[in-house]
């Protein structure tokens, strides 16, 4: 099998590497660059759990060819952290214990951060909107809500 030169930026870091030509933007997220917080859920694009931001809007990672990232800055979970510490609005999820068995968490707090970063004032229902496609299991998604308008200065 022939591999392909991409490079592209992640979390403000450039990165050249060949990867095989039906590669998707998680596998080499995840097995090149071995940035597992970024997680596969489905495959499918249903779960969200593979959200990352990619040139400033959301995207599953499972559904992006690696190769259409030539040029393209990603941004995943591991890049919100700064200095050692977390992000605030991952600070904001494990304070209102949005978290629970975090599998879901880093796609839905990338979700979360690209709603604020295109709404910084948002509604309860522009939250729910924003989560669209990001599914969890465990907490009902009223404790993310809660750190999402936390976050924002909307209360919880």
């Amino acid at each position: 099998m022939s591999l392909v030169e991409l490079a592209f930026v992640v979390n403000g870091e450039s990165v050249t590497l060949s990867v095989p030509p039906f590669a998707t933007l998680l596998d080499v997220l995840r097995d090149d660059l071995e940035l597992t917080g970024t997680k596969y859920g489905c495959g499918e694009g249903e779960c969200g759990a593979c959200s990352v931001i990619l040139d400033g809007k959301v995207v599953n990672a499972c559904l992006v060819p690696a190769l259409e990232c030539e040029g393209a800055e990603v941004l995943t979970i591991e890049g919100l952290a700064f200095g050692g510490k977390m992000h605030p609005l991952q600070q904001a999820f494990v304070d209102h214990g949005a978290i629970q068995c975090g599998f879901c968490t880093p796609g839905m707090i990338m979700a979360a951060y690209a709603l604020l970063e295109a709404n910084p004032s948002p509604t309860e229902e522009d939250v729910k909107r924003g989560l669209e496609g990001n599914l969890c299991r465990c907490t009902g998604y009223r404790k993310i809500v809660d750190a999402v308008l936390s976050f924002a200065g909307g209360g919880a």
